[in-house]
């Protein structure tokens, strides 16, 4: 899934960003983890160093996205986005289709899609690179369902309850952190598995959680459960911390479609890019391409 565009393979891409963007569209997420004063202050002179320019912020979610028909308005066709993968998928879902590339900067908690492209280099590295040539364009794979796209990776089940007790620590809520906590508790205890059905993989009965990450070979899928009332709290722990691999687990496989049910028929929830999505009692997961032109410095040879 992952691709050089036209004749931007390795190097040209980056060159022609520096280049045609040097005035670039800064979009952050003044909520997100580390979307502080001092932090967008330190990212704008690490930007002004390697010769762009923030010609346009935006502050989301207090201002609108920025849309191709606006990036085109304003002569530019690179955005930079630093903020966590919630506000990210926002973005790209606003650009999908536009013709312009887009620069992933860890601006967030988690940063799964900053580390999909660019492995574990510093933000510094990351724009140094852009601007030198030292990088590709790509479209990686991404996951489609009827509510919404997931370019870093879900959550589906039960489980998923538990990060409403993760946002009520965020805001230091002691009493929602207490009732969440019981809450998600008792829904993973008591509620409803979910099962992969189209194709069968993993138990019948179904877990309490699956998460889903995109990968060029499929979906790889991560079946969570819980036998004993420790193993709940391990994986209520982990899921906390958003380091859900941390909680016992099984590897199911890598279809490239999936279709996941409830094992009674009622509707579960979900997590995209780490944000509340839809619940329906039966979702179908394909993998398919990223409409919009990322910038990736984690490529051989780079």
């Amino acid at each position: 899934m992952g691709r050089s565009v036209g004749n931007w393979g390795r190097g040209m891409s980056a060159v022609r960003f520096m280049e045609a963007t040097r005035r670039i569209w800064l979009v952050n997420n003044a909520s997100s983890g580390s979307n502080d004063d001092q932090a967008l202050l330190a990212l704008e002179e690490c930007c002004g160093r390697n010769g762009f320019r923030v010609a346009h912020r935006t502050s989301f979610p207090a201002q609108e996205l920025p849309t191709p028909a606006v990036l085109d308005a304003a002569g530019i066709d690179g955005v930079a986005v630093f903020a966590g993968d919630g506000t990210i998928n926002s973005l790209l879902t606003e650009l999908s289709g536009w013709g312009g590339a887009v620069l992933v900067l860890p601006g967030g908690t988690m940063n799964l899609l900053f580390h999909r492209l660019h492995g574990d280099r510093p933000m510094e590295q990351v724009v140094e690179a852009a601007a030198s040539g030292r990088s590709v364009m790509r479209r990686p794979a991404i996951i489609r369902c009827d509510y919404g796209d997931a370019y870093a990776g879900l959550l589906a089940g039960p489980g998923t309850s538990w990060n409403q007790v993760r946002e009520a620590m965020r805001k230091t809520d002691i009493a929602d952190m207490a009732g969440s906590t019981v809450a998600a508790i008792q829904e993973t205890l008591g509620g409803e598995m979910i099962a992969c059905v189209e194709p069968p993989l993993g138990r019948q009965e179904g877990y309490p959680l699956l998460e889903m990450e995109p990968t060029e070979d499929g979906i790889e899928i991560a079946a969570y459960h819980s036998e004993s009332p420790g193993e709940y709290l391990e994986q209520g722990l982990a899921l906390l911390k958003r380091n859900f691999r941390e909680g016992p687990h099984e590897f199911l496989g890598r279809p490239r479609k999936l279709r996941v049910a409830s094992t009674q028929g009622h509707p579960f929830g979900m997590l995209i890019d780490g944000e509340p999505a839809g619940a329906a009692p039966s979702v179908e997961f394909t993998l398919v391409t990223c409409e919009v032109d990322l910038i990736a410095t984690e490529v051989d040879g780079i």
